[in-house]
This record gives structure tokens, C-alpha cells and sequence, in this order.
């Protein structure tokens, strides 16, 4: 079953997230995942606001977890660190 990639993400750092978000969109391409959402328009209803929600739909779960677990994804994920404040989940679409 496909799976989305759901992040929610505060930047504290433009430049830094900018190396991360470049490398990984690779990563991310790299194992299957096409983004259906990247920044943009949103209401925040409950939780933490968060303003960059970004949403990349994967072939499965398996392989949104191996994209994140990636040498290429934890390079990018090394300028993300101090550079953001994010929530990660991947959901398993049960109907598509």
C-alpha cells in the first residue's frame, strides 16, 4: 500500500534547512517519494503551528522508512539538526 511522508516543520535556520531540503529532495526522489505538498496554504486546526507542512507520497512504508534511514536522507538530516524544530510521521494510505 502507498504510504505519505507528513512533516511539520518550524525552519530557525533558512540557509541550513536550505542544504537540507536540496539534498533531500534527492533522497527523497531517490527512493520513490513525490511530493504532494511543500509549504504553502494551511490552517492550523489543533497542535503545535507549525508553518512548512510538506507531504511525499511513497510506493509503501517500507520504503518511506528506508528513505528516511538513507546515507543520502541522514547526510541531509545533518543540516536539519539546530536548523528546525519538526514532526515526522508516515501513514499508510488504506485506500487510494
Amino acid at each position: 500500500m502507498p504510504a505519505l511522508w507528513i512533516a511539520h516543520v518550524r525552519v530557525t535556520d533558512d540557509e541550513a534547512y536550505g542544504r537540507y531540503a536540496a539534498l533531500a529532495t534527492e533522497a527523497i526522489a531517490a527512493h520513490g517519494g513525490t511530493f504532494v505538498a511543500r509549504g504553502g496554504r494551511y490552517v492550523q486546526l489543533e497542535g503545535p503551528d507549525r508553518p512548512r507542512n510538506v507531504v511525499a507520497r511513497f510506493p509503501s512504508v517500507e520504503a518511506a522508512e528506508t528513505c528516511y534511514r538513507s546515507d543520502a536522507y541522514q547526510a541531509a538530516m545533518s543540516h536539519a539538526k539546530g536548523a528546525a524544530e519538526r514532526e515526522l510521521v508516515i501513514v499508510e494510505i488504506t485506500k487510494d
